[in-house]
């Protein structure tokens, strides 16, 4: 191999599926790469005296067959692929020559120059596989394979399918607001899609990177603006899907916490349309812990409870038990109820929460405009008019709010 050292490697992707393959030693090496060669279905036969807890415990799981012996002529019969990664030198030549007359690829760990074939640093993300040869460098192929499959898993790179692609509805929860705390799978399948119905309180900075062919359809609800009715978000998800486009309906928080999430979920499926539902960060929580607020604490909160305040507590419509909620001594967290926590402290009070029991507004959590106003109960409601606090905004009660 030596001689053709000058030319580069000719990369290939070997289908190992039920055939045999050799791995000779069971050192740190074969820790490393057996659980590709496993994933890749081989029948793996490891040669070798000892090896690690981890390879052992391979072979005590059947996932690998583990002849407890020095390499011997004849272990690569049958073989299409060996892996030579033993610390006895003289077995790794020979093994590595018995190959050779074989014509079995044989990687060398110990000898780079001596293999017929190199190991790739190999990636994956949803079903592609980054292999990449550098030569001589693998801690370069390393950071190369890194960077690819970094910008595929939070969609800075883009690699959409095309011929098994599947048209259907992805229900990403976007998070907070900042375009930062977006799930990668989220990202990822933001920059495969070909229409996007985007809620008001979703990471809008996305769609600034989404490609110029792609459809964006503004689903806001504004608070006492306009509105597009759930059942046309419903019908342009449903239409958008049947003329066979990747649809990501993108929502604040996570799609099942006050999203409205599970209404678009049915009405999808009373139609056939495949969905996939891919959880967000909620703003309960990432909106408190970003204005320094943990929702529990050693010692002082157990328990948090997230409620919605669209609905004021002496509305028929109210779901919520508040005297129940008022005799909790965890962390409240409210969503939705700027103009309705005035409402909801008196009630709280009424039901035997302390007056002076610590709150704090946070308006536009994670986002360049973040900011923190704290009051009490008694004071809450005042507080929200002199300081103009507007929707939306994460209320917290409790004493966590007083941690510093």
């Amino acid at each position: 191999m030596a001689e053709h050292a000058e030319h580069p490697a000719y990369p290939v992707g070997l289908r190992l599926s039920g055939r045999r393959v050799v791995v000779v030693g069971g050192g740190q090496v074969a820790q490393r790469r057996l659980p590709a060669l496993i994933a890749a279905g081989a029948d793996i036969v490891l040669v070798s005296p000892s090896a690690k807890a981890s390879v052992e415990a391979m072979a005590e799981s059947g996932e690998i067959r583990w002849e407890r012996r020095r390499y011997e002529e004849g272990d690569l019969a049958g073989a299409w692929y060996v892996l030579v990664a033993s610390s006895d030198p003289v077995a790794n030549a020979t093994a590595s020559a018995e190959a050779e007359r074989h014509r079995v690829w044989c990687v060398r760990s110990d000898d780079a120059e001596a293999a017929t074939a190199w190991t790739p640093a190999t990636g994956r993300s949803e079903g592609l596989t980054v292999a990449v040869l550098t030569g001589r460098d693998p801690r370069r192929s390393a950071a190369v394979r890194d960077a690819i499959v970094e910008g595929l898993r939070d969609g800075t790179l883009a690699a959409p399918h095309h011929r098994t692609r599947t048209p259907g509805v992805a229900l990403v929860g976007g998070g907070p607001g900042d375009p930062d705390l977006i799930t990668v799978r989220g990202r990822r399948l933001l920059s495969e899609a070909d229409v996007v119905i985007a809620d008001r309180l979703g990471p809008r900075d996305l769609l600034d990177e989404l490609p110029p062919h792609v459809e964006v359809i503004d689903a806001a609800k504004i608070p006492y603006g306009r509105a597009m009715a759930q059942e046309a978000i419903n019908d342009a998800l449903i239409e958008h899907a049947k003329a066979g486009k990747a649809v990501v309906r993108l929502k604040g928080g996570d799609p099942f916490v006050f999203g409205r999430g599970m209404e678009e979920v049915h009405a999808l499926a009373a139609v056939g349309i495949p969905c996939v539902v891919v959880p967000g960060i909620s703003s309960s929580i990432s909106v408190p812990g970003a204005a320094g607020i943990p929702v529990t604490h050693r010692g002082v909160a157990h328990e948090f409870t997230v409620v919605s305040g669209h609905v004021a507590p002496d509305d028929a419509r109210s779901l919520v038990d508040w005297a129940a909620l008022a005799r909790l001594r965890g962390t409240l967290v409210l969503l939705m109820a700027v103009d309705k926590i005035g409402a909801i402290a008196g009630a709280l009070v009424a039901h035997g929460k302390s007056p002076d029991t610590p709150v704090a507004l946070v308006q536009e959590g994670t986002t360049a405009t973040q900011r923190r106003v704290d009051a009490t109960l008694a004071t809450v409601a005042e507080a929200v008019k002199t300081h103009d606090v507007r929707p939306p905004a994460v209320i917290v009660i409790g004493e966590v709010v007083a941690l510093d």
